[in-house]
């Protein structure tokens, strides 16, 4: 999948200067819903572009906190999708018809185990999680978790992801020549995995914290 998008992404950074916000929202919007797309292919780049000032203010920093902004909006907008969508449908259509929204049943139930046991908090941690992030919304959806709760916690976790793409694209941008669509994303993968590590156990930490909060509450 990613290899594929990657061949029509040159094509996506020549029109970045006008299109780029938008196509950071709905590429985003895609990647957060049912619809399997890696959202490192989108914001890394936004990323790279902004660091070099070809995004649409051409002012480095403002682009940059901007990318942020839309990547967060996309991904807002498409767990909103799988929350709603499964919300009003229910689990017999999702055992029934998953399989044809790409929906393995072994990660749903997955994603589902895991809200079951964490409850609302983990529509954020698992944001920062690979395989699992655009799915924790679906239970979300199912067990009908209050949609206040559930933006503020899948925008917390969302933005700081999205965060997290767009400065590795930001310091591949800024340490390197010009590159190719594959290039950005192959040097943008390649140092996100030096720092996967501290990134899941900040993740952990996060979990960890929010669990001994609710003892602590339930407990008073």
């Amino acid at each position: 999948m990613t290899n594929l998008l990657v061949a029509y992404l040159d094509q996506m950074i020549a029109i970045a200067p006008v299109w780029g916000y938008v196509l950071i929202v709905f590429f985003m919007t895609i990647e957060s819903s049912f619809i399997p797309f890696p959202s490192e292919v989108v914001m890394i780049p936004a990323g790279f572009l902004a660091a070099r000032g070809s995004l649409t203010l051409g002012s480095p920093r403002a682009d940059a906190v901007l990318a942020v902004v839309a990547g967060t909006v996309g991904s807002l907008l498409g767990a909103l999708v799988n929350y709603v969508l499964f919300r009003k449908l229910g689990r017999p259509f999702l055992d029934r018809y998953g399989k044809y929204f790409f929906l393995p049943p072994e990660s749903v139930t997955r994603a589902e185990e895991i809200f079951l046991r964490y409850g609302v908090g983990a529509t954020f941690f698992c944001r920062l999680l690979p395989g699992i992030r655009q799915l924790i919304s679906i239970p979300a959806g199912l067990a009908g978790m209050p949609m206040r709760s559930f933006l503020t916690w899948t925008g917390l976790g969302a933005a700081i992801w999205v965060a997290i793409l767009t400065a590795v694209g930001w310091v591949v941008g800024k340490q390197t020549a010009d590159m190719n669509a594959q290039q950005i994303v192959d040097a943008g993968k390649s140092l996100l995995g030096q720092y996967s590590l501290p990134i899941f156990l900040t993740a952990l930490l996060l979990l960890a914290g929010y669990v001994l909060l609710k003892r602590w509450v339930m407990k008073g």
